[in-house]
């Protein structure tokens, strides 16, 4: 019981931190993404370092920082000189460190899987799409949480997440539909249908985004990435189905609502 009241508190305090700083825009979004950004990929490369993989972190870092200024319409000259510093350094620090190939590769991956797909979080900004983002990561997170520990029985994925169940995965799909008609009807957003169509496959999305982290943590052996939020772990404990559904809604509303 105690754990689940710090969960929720910290949730809370992270939702509405979330969601003042997104709806503020501009250079507090573009921080505070940078910052998820900035942690995350540290979260990443450090489980990484438990199986052997020496990523090479600067690059990552850099990385970073370039998707910020980027964010912030910096002069595109600039930004090539950017990519060109992290292409110089990556190849550099990997002659100098002597890093093989799954290094190289685990550094760009990190890149691609964090500050890449938090960046469509910016994308989104200023839209009435971009409340779908969490309308669907969290609103399946929480809802499957919340029956699997009601009513699960059946087991989804014991070897990758011993703790999650098919009820709650139901459960989170039902009620992140749930939650994006009453987001919908309260919008007047229309038509209805193709909001609920991509709210029932964003919320298996989240739920894959949620299983990757998990399977990273049980081939890295590690319990949680971080102890950032109390309850929840780190960036990437608490941020990994957002990492899925940020360029999902951002990818599925332009080709949806364009048609």
């Amino acid at each position: 019981m105690k754990n689940l009241i710090i969960r929720a508190l910290s949730g809370t305090v992270l939702v509405l931190l979330t969601f003042f700083l997104l709806f503020k825009g501009g250079l507090f979004t573009s921080l505070y993404i940078f910052i998820l950004s900035m942690i995350g990929t540290r979260e990443f490369y450090a489980a990484l370092e438990n199986i052997g993989i020496r990523s090479i972190k600067e690059i990552g870092y850099i990385s970073c920082i370039g998707f910020l200024f980027y964010s912030l319409n910096v002069e595109r000259l600039f930004l090539k000189l950017m990519v060109l510093i992290i292409i110089v350094l990556l190849i550099v620090l990997s002659l100098i460190r002597k890093a093989n190939f799954k290094d190289l590769f685990i550094t760009l991956v990190g890149i691609f899987y964090i500050p890449f797909l938090f960046q469509h979080i910016i994308y989104l900004e200023g839209s009435i799409y971009l409340w779908l983002v969490f309308i669907i990561a969290w609103g399946t997170d929480t809802f499957a949480y919340l029956t699997g520990m009601l009513f699960g029985k059946t087991k989804l994925c014991p070897k990758i997440s011993p703790k999650k169940t098919v009820e709650g995965s139901i459960g989170g799909i039902l009620g992140t539909v749930i939650l994006t008609f009453f987001y919908t009807n309260y919008f007047n957003l229309f038509p209805m249908w193709k909001f609920i169509l991509i709210s029932m496959m964003g919320a298996v999305l989240a739920q894959v985004g949620d299983l990757t982290a998990s399977k990273i943590k049980r081939i890295t052996g590690i319990k949680d990435y971080g102890f950032i939020m109390p309850g929840h772990g780190g960036v990437l404990d608490r941020f990994d189905s957002i990492l899925f559904i940020a360029p999902y809604v951002y990818y599925s509303t332009n080709l949806l609502f364009n048609l």
